[in-house]
């Protein structure tokens, strides 16, 4: 039986939509820096270096779902594991967890996008750098990122866009191999994001 949370990971685009753009936001998570974007602004929750622990997420647990609290999509960008040596990797997933519960507790789907599979879909190279991606979005999207948290509003840009296309609408048009990259990330139903 499905439920509104379960995840596909095999869910086709959708056709070009009519009616009203829902409002998709993209959150790339991070304890120091966390990256949110939509179609029309992107915004970004820098973090006390004093905080750590409960305190920490529970600050970053306020200042994320003040920006998430009218999603009709949210779009999250997955666990990098190829940052081996990484400090946090537990209180990152920590607030991962946090996020995806707060998002359900509240009935607001969400998906999870692999970094490689944002690149790739952003891009079109799955390994793209943080320049790179900046590149794209000004040459794709007309969208300049400057300042200390500019890659991090970047890929929040980046998630949203890729929750836009596939709910068919889309802010740039995307060569099809790009967008194959998104099969594979885990999507909820498309019924519960447009029936909000």
């Amino acid at each position: 039986m499905t439920t509104l949370f379960d995840l596909d990971t095999t869910t086709p685009a959708a056709p070009p939509a009519a009616g009203p753009r829902p409002l998709v936001i993209g959150a790339d998570l991070s304890l120091k820096s966390t990256g949110l974007g939509s179609a029309d602004w992107t915004d970004n929750v820098r973090t006390k270096t004093s905080l750590r622990g409960h305190p920490r997420i529970a600050y970053l647990m306020q200042e994320i779902g003040s920006f998430l609290k009218n999603a009709d999509l949210v779009v999250i960008e997955g666990a990098s594991f190829g940052h081996a040596g990484l400090g946090g990797h537990e209180e990152l997933a920590w607030l991962r967890g946090m996020v995806q519960h707060w998002l359900w507790r509240r009935e607001i789907p969400y998906a999870i996008v692999p970094p490689s599979s944002l690149k790739l879909f952003f891009t079109g190279y799955g390994a793209a750098s943080k320049a790179t991606m900046r590149a794209a979005a000004e040459q794709h999207y007309a969208r300049t990122f400057e300042g200390p948290a500019a890659g991090d509003e970047c890929d929040g840009f980046a998630l949203a866009a890729a929750g836009y296309h596939w709910l068919g609408f889309p802010l740039a048009d995307v060569p099809a191999r790009q967008f194959e990259a998104l099969a594979g990330c885990q999507w909820p139903e498309r019924e519960a994001v447009t029936a909000r």
